[in-house]
């Protein structure tokens, strides 16, 4: 064994998932959220920006809406369909990504990054529990793709 295999740690399957995990939460709608304490981060995903094409038209909740999980937040529109955003959580909306509004297809670009929908203060952090993580996402993905 070199001497530089004997001071790198072996990585378990395990260590290496936390670290490729991204810590977003999924819905089975494919909205996600990251969150930061009690504040959570709100978009969709690159499946869904995919399923629906290029984005032409954002509506996103004001700040200080209260939201309830599963409720419609907004809507996106797309050259091909238009689809209702759901909450992941409930809570009050704390701000929105107004250069989406100017530049909708920003969400196309960048859905996990650039593209987030809004930011909310999260009422019960119980509710993610209730989410899916990547993994589960990952799978369900797959799933809902392979019955279609």
């Amino acid at each position: 064994m070199s001497f530089l295999a004997r001071l790198i740690p072996t990585v378990s399957a395990r260590t290496a998932l936390r670290f490729a995990s991204s810590g977003r939460f999924y819905t089975k709608k494919h909205e996600w959220i990251l969150v930061d304490k009690t504040v959570g981060t709100v978009g969709i995903t690159d499946f869904a920006t995919e399923q629906l094409g290029d984005v032409v038209f954002l509506e996103l909740p004001e700040a200080g809406t209260e939201i309830e999980k599963g409720d419609s937040t907004g809507a996106v529109e797309s050259v091909k369909a238009a689809s209702d955003i759901y909450a992941p959580v409930s809570g009050t909306v704390l701000e929105k990504n107004t250069k989406l509004e100017d530049e909708p297809g920003m969400i196309n670009k960048s859905p996990l990054e650039k593209g987030w929908l809004y930011k909310v203060q999260i009422k019960s952090v119980d509710e993610l529990k209730e989410l899916l993580n990547e993994d589960q996402y990952n799978t369900f993905k797959e799933e809902e793709e392979a019955a279609h």
